[in-house]
């Protein structure tokens, strides 16, 4: 294999254009932000076409990642003036993917790349906060152990649950450097139990294996499962996106996000975002804490809440069509880290069109062609014909209402489908691993996550009502609803409108929106 060139962005050596076929589109959207003067951390971007090659095993391909991994970090070290791995000031990576098209949440990244016990006192030297720097190692190693080394999730989750209890402790975002030192070190004795070996301390064997690793998830369940469901198994693979690390859990002015352009639940405009403060990205995406809504980021932080919704306007307007961004603000300083077309309900993509052609965002012959893949008559809004029992509320992440028998897991889901009944699948929390349960189930309840988790998100591009948040539901040796024991086969009612959960079955009924159905009508005759 020839030599391969990493594609910059955001740096003196930035790539002319990066098109989605060959930078997946996350890094070619990165590319556009740039050139749009949003602040984008610099990246080097390693290309789709390397991906099967590496996955075989190509002893060429193999040394062609290595060598562009090599340059690409000299560049990035150029672009910071920090060092990879150094004691002073050292430079963090994440590594990420990114496919031709979206795929929410199925394929691998790695945060905190680069972090061992030297850059470690690197990093509380430059910033004088031991907590970034512990909280980030211990991200690090479950990560890399997660994703790399194929350690289950539920090891690292178990002592942090039983650390979180020791220290009394509501949540992790409460632990002190003390105690997230203690958890790192717990983290690697983790790791060593499970994979009998060391975590790599050297940085670029880290990044050689994560980059690896994310090009290794493309071939995994999830995301095959992914491409099935969504036609879409004819992408080349995955790239690799190696990005200077900007850090949301820097402290009080620190925290990380999802924001859409326009309410992707129902199409109304309006900046719609989920904020954690003193978080890491994974935190806000991964569904397992409850975010803050726009609301509390622009009473706390009201000039980075202006400069995202600002920012949102840009780009909705670039790419003619709602957006949905990931950004981090460190230490006051807002950060855009991914853009792209927002999943959206039919009923979203509806309103979306008829304001958007009313807005001269989009002519109606482009508003036509987006929703010829729309079936209208998902558009609607539905409703009980009869309210049932209110047991507890949850926060909307897509709306509709639903009706079914309770399933726990994903695979209880598809056998109580296959036998013919409805079925509401209630979790602790939801992860894409559950894609195959969403496609069979009509309607999703989590105790936790927000409404711009991954997961939420796949619900709402499926259409199906999601509800998450939900304090009522308490998940251990038994379920519990409203206080009432919640049994699998029961039947479960969600609505997707007020956030309502109640137990028993209710008929459905479905009322159409006219007034932009006629829009629609009306292009057609028009055209």
């Amino acid at each position: 294999m020839s030599r391969l060139k990493p594609l910059f962005i955001g740096t003196n050596d930035a790539h002319a254009e990066l098109t989605a076929e060959l930078a997946g589109a996350k890094a070619a959207q990165l590319w556009r932000m740039a050139q749009l003067g949003l602040d984008v951390p610099p990246a080097f971007v390693l290309p789709t076409t390397l991906c099967t090659a590496v996955n075989s095993g190509d002893p060429s391909a193999l040394e062609a990642l290595d060598e562009a991994l090599a340059e690409g970090i000299a560049g990035l070290e150029a672009a910071t003036g920090r060092r990879f791995g150094d004691s002073r000031t050292p430079l963090l990576v994440s590594v990420r993917s990114g496919a031709a098209k979206s795929m929410p949440g199925m394929l691998e990244t790695v945060l905190d790349v680069g972090l061992n016990p030297v850059s470690l006192r690197g990093i509380i030297a430059m910033t004088g906060n031991p907590r970034l720097a512990f909280d980030s190692y211990r991200r690090l190693i479950q990560l890399y152990g997660e994703v790399v080394a194929g350690v289950p999730a539920s090891a690292f989750e178990e002592r942090l649950i039983a650390l979180i209890a020791a220290e009394a402790a509501e949540g992790e975002a409460e632990l002190d450097p003390e105690a997230l030192e203690r958890l790192a070190h717990d983290y690697l004795a983790i790791f060593q139990r499970h994979t009998e070996s060391a975590m790599p301390a050297e940085p670029m064997a880290q990044l050689r294996a994560a980059a690896r690793a994310v090009y290794r998830s493309w071939e995994g369940d999830k995301a095959r499962e992914y491409r099935r469901l969504n036609g879409l198994e004819g992408l080349a693979g995955t790239a690799v996106t190696v990005q200077a690390m900007v850090f949301g859990n820097a402290g009080g002015a620190s925290g990380a996000g999802v924001a859409f352009s326009r309410n992707p639940a129902t199409g109304e405009k309006g900046l719609y975002a989920d904020f954690l403060f003193d978080a890491q990205g994974e935190d806000v995406v991964s569904g397992r804490r409850v975010p803050g809504d726009a609301a509390l980021l622009a009473r706390r932080l009201p000039v980075q809440s202006a400069a995202l919704s600002h920012g949102a306007d840009v780009l909705e307007r670039a790419f003619a069509d709602m957006q949905d961004i990931e950004f981090t603000v460190e230490n006051g300083r807002l950060w855009f880290l991914q853009t792209r077309s927002a999943k959206r309900t039919p009923r979203a993509a509806l309103r979306f069109a008829v304001d958007a052609v009313a807005e001269g965002l989009i002519d109606a012959a482009t508003a036509l062609d987006r929703l010829a893949a729309i079936d209208l008559e998902a558009t609607g809004i539905s409703r009980f014909a009869e309210a049932p029992p209110i047991l507890a509320a949850a926060t909307v992440a897509s709306p509709g209402v639903a009706c079914g028998r309770v399933a726990f897991d994903s695979r209880r889901a598809a056998e109580m489908a296959a036998a013919g009944d409805p079925v509401i699948l209630v979790r602790h929390d939801t992860s894409t691993d559950d894609v195959a349960g969403f496609a069979v189930s009509a309607g999703i309840l989590t105790a936790v996550g927000g409404r711009t988790a991954h997961a939420a998100v796949v619900a709402r591009q499926m259409g199906k009502p999601c509800l998450v948040g939900c304090a009522g539901l308490v998940i251990g040796d038994e379920v519990r609803l409203g206080g009432e024991v919640l049994r699998e086969g029961d039947w479960l009612c969600l609505d997707g409108q007020s956030g309502e959960i109640g137990l028993g079955r209710r008929e459905i009924v479905v009322d159409r929106p006219e007034e932009a159905l006629r829009a629609i009508e009306g292009w057609r005759k028009a055209g």
